[in-house]
């Protein structure tokens, strides 16, 4: 099972880091798009970002699976936002898990 506290807190993406894991033969990522580091660029100027949830199965990883073979959503950048992608990417594995 995939719970929040699994993952890193907001402020780890804000370094342009993306965090991947997998679960049941799934593979998955969180990371903050645009994918840079802006935690030394003040907030008000920053720009649009969201967090997106990406899953994948596996065994490739996620720079060598072919896009149309990953699904991915996007949620806000706030922490219901972390909370929303990490119950949508249980979500994913359940369901997978269920095939």
């Amino acid at each position: 099972m995939i719970e929040e506290k699994d993952f890193y807190s907001l402020l780890f993406y804000e370094y342009g880091e993306a965090y991947l894991g997998s679960a049941d033969g799934m593979r998955f990522r969180l990371a903050r798009e645009p994918l840079e580091n802006v935690h030394y660029t003040p907030p008000d100027k920053r720009g649009e970002a969201c967090l997106r949830a990406s899953v994948w199965r596996g065994p490739l990883a996620y720079a060598r699976t072919p896009e149309e073979e990953i699904t991915s959503r996007d949620f806000p950048f706030t922490e219901e936002g972390l909370s929303l992608a990490a119950a949508w990417i249980e979500e994913m594995r359940a369901r997978q898990e269920g095939c």
